[in-house]
C-alpha cells in the first residue's frame, strides 16, 4: 500500500497537507493510478533542507521522500501507532492524534483542516489509517508513504 502526503500550504509555523491512498488502475483500456483522499494533515513548519535550512527539533517537518511505515508501540502515547522508518535527520516520526502544531512534536497529525492551522477529529483518522495499514500488512504488502 502506498500513502501519499501532498503538502498544500507551507505557512510560517505549520504545514497543511492532504493524505491519499495511491491505487494502480489496470484494465484492458486504461493504465495509471488514482488517489483516494483520506484526510488532512498538520505538520511543523516546512524547511527547505536542499537550500541549507536547518532542522529545529520538534518544530520542523520531515524532508520530502518515500518512507516505509510500520506499526509499533509508542512509549510516549502508550498505544500502537504508525511509525515512519529511515527518515533522514529524524527519528520517532509517527502518525498520531492532535489538533495544533504544538501537538505535533515533529510528527504528522491527521484529521480535518476546518480551522486555520489546526486539524480536528484526529483520533478517528488515526484509527482509519491504522486499520488500512494493518489490512495491507495482513495481506503481506509493504506500506510506504511518499511525502511531496
Amino acid at each position: 500500500m502506498e500513502l501519499v502526503l501532498k503538502r498544500i500550504a507551507k505557512k510560517k509555523g505549520y504545514t497543511i497537507g492532504k493524505l491519499y491512498v495511491k491505487q494502480p488502475i489496470i484494465d484492458e483500456y486504461l493504465r495509471g493510478e488514482k488517489f483516494i483522499y483520506i484526510c488532512d494533515t498538520l505538520e511543523p513548519q516546512w524547511r527547505d533542507y536542499a537550500k541549507g535550512a536547518r532542522k529545529i527539533k520538534g518544530k520542523s517537518a520531515i524532508p520530502e521522500g518515500r518512507y516505509p511505515i510500520v506499526i509499533t508501540f509508542s512509549p510516549t502515547f502508550k498505544k500502537w501507532l504508525p511509525l515512519l522508518v529511515n527518515v533522514p535527520m529524524f527519528s520517532g516520526i509517527r502518525i498520531h492524534a492532535g489538533n495544533t502544531v504544538k501537538d505535533t512534536q515533529g510528527c504528522i497529525l491527521v484529521g480535518e483542516n476546518r480551522e486555520v492551522g489546526k486539524v480536528l477529529n484526529s483520533r478517528k483518522y488515526v484509527e482509519i489509517i491504522k486499520s488500512k495499514i494493518v489490512e495491507a500488512k495482513d495481506k503481506g504488502e509493504g506500506v510506504w508513504i511518499e511525502i511531496r
